[in-house]
């Protein structure tokens, strides 16, 4: 049996953990023996298992590391993953996001010594200074430094972006790694950076498609409350404080909608939104809090005639995949992986980035085309279906980890 280990910042909070966490569940579905080591556990599962820590050293190596920019260089107890039953165990290991949580990134040559790894990415940190995107700057390419973005997440309290840089690849050149992108954009910069040493591949995330399916909007809304007449528009606004995320230009481009079509619309959040949206855009809004369950976001989507989603910066971002699945068409920004899932005229309309007029131009555009909405809802299904099955990733994945192996057992024969 395959012995497979994943090693995130966490399991189930965030989109990368919960995608990493999809994968593990499939795996085991089919067979695979999947455990996880990660920062922070949510989960009840003897599957999971946190990173070591050692505390009485990691505050003083942090109250050095930390001021001079050298972010997670304090966890020095994820060295001892190398004792940890699940690593001993496992034939070959999967890193996921290692940043934000408990995990020391020098700690990588040493683990995949004798064990080979895959490195899934969900934005791109693993190879800059310190930036998790960085926006409009490719200093990346050429080793970082002087860096434009010093407060961008994970901030840095000092530039020492070129050192951290060089350190990152120090600890590439020293590792056995395979990388995979879920994006076809990420896949492009990667092959663009010191992870170019590496196979890289793209596999995308994959959802459940058969709890996020279609459901007749007339029932979903009357579940909801919502008037049978209203157009619904839907926006996940779990980070709304968060820049990266745009609520603001959201806001700008609903506060500028037709007076017309603000009174025949709702808006819909899920999410810790503000209750301020309704006023400040003169629509009604209605806040359905935090959504865990598939099933009721579910509900959510088919109820909506449009999702929207105004993304600075992203990778392949779960929410358009769910919306997908839902058979909702989606307004977004071309930016990151954004255009391999809202794909203009097909499944949805792709706004210039950061254009506020545009986004509102979509909406608008989609929202008086009855005809063209339903056509994009087939397409998103058809493609959800095709392309973006949890079923489908779990396959590639499979075959991956198999490929891995095989080449490895026939290195190992070729020096005996």
């Amino acid at each position: 049996m395959l012995k497979v280990l994943h090693i995130n910042q966490s399991d189930l909070s965030g989109g990368a953990a919960i995608a990493s966490y999809s994968l593990h569940r499939g795996l085991l579905d089919r067979g695979i023996d999947s455990r996880l080591l990660v920062g922070r556990s949510q989960s009840k599962s003897d599957r999971v298992a946190t990173i070591p820590r050692k505390h009485r050293l990691e505050n003083p190596i942090a109250s050095i590391t930390r001021p001079l920019g050298f972010n997670y260089v304090q966890y020095v107890g994820a060295f001892d993953i190398l004792k940890h039953e699940f690593y001993q165990n496992a034939d070959l290991l999967n890193f996921h996001n290692l940043h934000g949580g408990t995990f020391n990134y020098l700690a990588i040559p040493l683990l995949t010594e004798n064990k080979p790894a895959v490195f899934t990415l969900h934005d791109m940190w693993s190879f800059t200074g310190h930036c998790s995107y960085s926006y409009d700057c490719d200093r990346w390419k050429i080793g970082c430094g002087r860096c434009p973005y010093p407060h961008i997440y994970p901030a840095i309290k000092k530039d020492n972006t070129r050192l951290v840089w060089k350190l990152k690849d120090w600890v590439y050149r020293r590792s056995d790694l395979t990388v995979v992108t879920p994006s076809r954009w990420l896949a492009g910069l990667a092959k663009l950076s010191m992870l170019n040493r590496f196979p890289i591949h793209h596999i995308p995330n994959g959802i459940d498609v058969d709890a996020y399916q279609p459901r007749d909007p007339a029932i979903c809304k009357e579940l909801l409350g919502i008037q049978a007449d209203k157009k619904v528009l839907m926006f996940g606004a779990d980070s709304i404080k968060d820049p990266r995320k745009g609520s603001n230009i959201l806001l700008q481009a609903l506060s500028s909608l037709p007076a017309s079509v603000k009174a025949e619309t709702i808006l819909l959040t899920i999410g810790n939104s503000s209750e301020a949206i309704s006023e400040v855009v003169g629509i009604e809004t209605l806040n359905l809090g935090y959504v865990s369950h598939a099933r009721f976001k579910a509900i959510a989507y088919s109820a909506a005639d449009l999702f929207i989603f105004p993304t600075r910066a992203d990778n392949l971002p779960l929410m358009l995949q769910e919306s997908m699945s839902c058979g909702t068409p989606m307004v977004s920004f071309k930016i990151g992986g954004v255009p391999d899932l809202v794909r203009p005229g097909i499944t949805g309309y792709l706004a210039e980035p950061g254009n506020a007029s545009d986004l509102n131009n979509g909406i608008v555009q989609l929202l008086e085309d009855n005809s063209l909405r339903e056509r994009m809802s087939r397409e998103c299904r058809a493609i959800a279906l095709a392309e973006y099955s949890l079923d489908l990733q779990i396959r590639r994945y499979i075959d991956l980890y198999e490929q891995i192996l095989l080449s490895k057992a026939k290195t190992l024969a070729a020096h005996d």
